[in-house]
């Protein structure tokens, strides 16, 4: 190809009429090495069957190379099955139209051409049509041309030797630099293929943006609303007058169509003033008296206005045990319950606060979320095991009086969207109270915040409030990033983990 000047470079679908000149193009890429070619009853067939996954690439009208696949129902599909198996003879009755992975039975780029990134474009055609067709991924049988020469090895030391660079296979390299991953090894998987040794590689790529079918009619959404309450500590008459804040506050939020309502940690703490005369301990306890009040009055106002509430966090008594603790009211009507985890020194010295054990995610209608009460955050365990959950949108409320006490709160919140890969949102109280004992000041600055890479604000910073005011804070968070991130990312956190040195492990559930 040096000295011939490319004009045209396409990509095109498959046909009949391409047989005889796929046919030589065949012979020439495999060199001999697989002593066979597709016969025109098999072009046939296949163009037949599932046009859009037959496609050539053409240099100047001519034959550069070619990928062949089917669709199957992978669940159907033997761990240790062949090539043979795959195709099964001339009828390719795995194909199945309903079935969740592309499965590549075929792909090679002429010798002359190769150098060209065709592969790559070939490759990517598979992805796209993946995407395309709501498929889980690819899966085919990776050759390894290179390992005759390396018998001394199983075929598990050669891959791994393949994938640290200490050995060069030219098909196992392309497709580990394409994305792929191996699954298995597999024996006689390719009669014939002595190259291999028989053996092949079973490679997988996984569609990142597949979504699982769903006959009900609901469904997840891509881009989440987040409704956050920057909440003015002021005396309150009662419990009423309390309850038309928070309803205004939710009316406000649910006016943009936001999906979550979130308030900050302790923000029915003005009711406490009632009890003032009271040892902090006492008063608090009786605060705890509201709670399952102020939760079913919270559960009405999620359905009446279509949003998911995140009540923040109030004091619960359990078996005369005060518990710091939260709900989660979505807006079909259920209901969740969240505990704090980590009291801090205060809330045990003054309050006699228990700490929670309960840790979960959450599945709603906008994704995974996970739920965090202010001290919490500053745990990094916790949002792991939430993450290794598939948690997409982590909620931290939180209640700070002093400026340093905000930021440890903020550092770590944002540390966990970097580590995690995954939205922080936080919300605190601003204000003051000075009829109510430990809770005279609070000082806030509410935000969202993201990882670090291209495809989110440079400083991680998606909103945040003013500092000190009562106000909301809406802005929306892209799911579909998340996914992009995990794979192609600047950095992948969740995957670089070194899980052969170090892991975070439950030992309570």
């Amino acid at each position: 190809m040096e000295d011939h000047k490319i004009e045209n470079i396409e990509l095109k679908f498959l046909t009949v009429d391409d047989f005889e000149e796929l046919k030589l193009a065949t012979l020439e890429a495999y060199g001999g090495v697989l002593d066979s070619y597709w016969k025109k009853h098999h072009i046939e067939r296949l163009t037949s069957i599932f046009p859009q996954g037959q496609v050539v690439i053409k240099i100047d009208g001519n034959i550069a190379g070619c990928a062949l696949s089917i669709i199957v129902d992978y669940d159907k599909i033997e761990d240790n099955h062949t090539y043979a198996d795959i195709i099964e003879g001339d009828r390719f009755k795995n194909h199945d139209e309903d079935g969740d992975v592309l499965y590549g039975i075929d792909v090679f780029i002429k010798p002359e051409y190769r150098g060209l990134r065709l592969g790559r474009r070939l490759y990517d055609y598979r992805k796209e049509i993946c995407e395309n067709l709501n498929l889980k991924g690819i899966v085919f049988g990776g050759r390894m041309p290179n390992y005759h020469k390396h018998k001394d090895l199983t075929p598990k030391e050669y891959i791994e030797k393949v994938k640290r660079k200490e050995i060069h296979d030219p098909v196992l390299n392309f497709q580990i630099s394409n994305d792929f991953h191996p699954i298995r090894v597999i024996k006689g998987y390719l009669e014939g293929d002595t190259a291999s040794s028989e053996y092949a590689v079973l490679m997988e790529w996984d569609n990142i943006y597949y979504t699982k079918k769903n006959k009900k009619a609901t469904s997840v959404k891509s881009v989440v609303r987040l409704g956050l309450i920057q909440w003015q500590m002021r005396p309150y008459k009662n419990l009423d007058d309390l309850m038309q804040q928070v309803e205004y506050f939710i009316d406000s939020v649910s006016a943009y169509r936001s999906d979550f309502a979130l308030f900050p940690e302790f923000f029915n703490a003005p009711l406490m003033a009632e009890f003032n005369q009271m040892h902090e301990p006492d008063a608090i306890r009786e605060l705890a008296k509201y709670t399952n009040v102020i939760i079913e009055k919270l559960q009405q106002l999620s359905i009446s206005y279509n949003i998911n509430i995140i009540s923040g966090s109030m004091p619960e008594l359990v078996d005369d045990k005060l518990y710091n603790v939260g709900y989660l009211c979505r807006r079909d009507g259920s209901l969740e319950r969240y505990e704090k985890i980590h009291v801090t020194p205060d809330e045990a010295k003054v309050w006699g606060m228990q700490p929670g054990n309960k840790l979960q995610t959450f599945e709603t209608d906008c994704g995974k979320i996970g739920i965090l009460i202010c001290y919490d955050s500053e745990f990094p365990e916790l949002s792991r095991l939430l993450s290794d959950e598939g948690m997409d949108i982590l909620f931290v409320p939180f209640l700070t009086d002093t400026q340093n006490g905000y930021s440890r709160v903020r550092l770590c919140a944002q540390a966990r969207a970097i580590e995690n890969e995954c939205y922080v949102a936080i919300a605190g109280s601003v204000g003051n109270l000075p009829n109510v004992n430990n809770m005279d000041i609070q000082y806030a600055q509410s935000a969202v915040f993201t990882p670090c890479d291209f495809s989110f604000p440079s400083n991680g910073i998606k909103a945040e409030a003013t500092t000190n005011t009562e106000m909301i804070l809406v802005a929306d968070v892209d799911l579909s990033l998340l996914r992009e991130l995990h794979s192609f990312g600047a950095v992948k956190n969740l995957k670089d983990r070194r899980k052969d040195v170090y892991d975070v492990i439950r030992v309570k559930e």
